[in-house]
């Protein structure tokens, strides 16, 4: 015969006064009512009333981790621009203070700067992610792309590029890049200040087409500028032909 058995753990604790398991199903197996322990090694348990399993509770570290889990105290507050702030859980903080002049978003203490331009630096969300060259536009922080692609690839990376949100960037134009190489010491300076990927001394793809081209319906010619001396050439769109990318962003 079977029996509905209904059974009811509780445990006190520091911060939750009282939790509670409750089963109610017929059945007299033990595993099934939720005995599932050889033993509970000298935690609080109760014996299934037919067989040898045993419900165990958890210890009060147990509760502590899964209620720190839960509201999400996981934060150490050692980062760089971080204090600690509010009541710890179990050694860890709900959230970090930052220093004076930054802001707690993504986890992380962010400089408190709106997003866009401001100066010679493009932000988003805190970070720098491009400098400015002239007064023309702002060259992004790092190639894209892998280290050297072909002309469409690189019209394509260009123009998928974010910079912020939805705000996309460009493959340069020849001209843009024939600026970029005026401004070549400048701007790697600023680059290599701002964690940066300065502009090496190869050949950048632009996206101007070359008009003179003498076999347009075979294939079409791109510009490129070599930054070693600023020497501008056509390349066709195949991919024989790969070089960077850098994109860029007007002001």
């Amino acid at each position: 015969m079977n029996v509905k058995l209904c059974l009811f753990l509780g445990t006190g604790m520091s911060f939750i006064s009282c939790m509670v398991y409750a089963q109610c199903v017929d059945t007299q197996d033990c595993e099934t009512l939720g005995y599932t322990e050889n033993s509970c090694n000298g935690a609080k348990g109760i014996k299934c009333p037919f067989g040898n399993k045993w419900a165990c509770l958890p210890s009060e570290e147990d509760f502590e981790q899964e209620f720190c889990d839960k509201y999400k105290f996981i934060q150490t507050c050692d980062g760089e621009k971080q204090n600690a702030a509010g009541v710890a859980c179990n050694g860890k903080y709900n959230y970090c203070e930052c220093e004076q002049g930054y802001v707690w978003k993504n986890n992380i203490c962010q400089k408190d700067v709106p997003d866009g331009a401001n100066g010679d630096l493009y932000y988003c969300n805190g970070q720098v992610v491009a400098v400015r060259v002239g007064m023309d536009f702002y060259v992004a922080l790092r190639n894209t792309g892998s280290a050297n692609i072909s002309a469409q690839d690189a019209i394509s990376a260009g123009a998928n590029y974010t910079f912020c949100n939805n705000i996309k960037g460009h493959l340069p134009t020849k001209t843009e890049l024939q600026t970029l190489y005026r401004y070549f010491s400048q701007v790697n300076q600023l680059l290599a200040a701002n964690g940066g990927q300065e502009i090496t001394k190869e050949r950048y793809w632009s996206s101007t087409e070359d008009p003179n081209n003498p076999n347009f319906r075979i294939y079409t010619l791109y510009y490129t500028v070599n930054m070693a001396d600023g020497s501008l050439y056509s390349d066709r769109d195949d991919a024989a032909r790969e070089y960077r990318v850098r994109p860029v962003l007007p002001l």
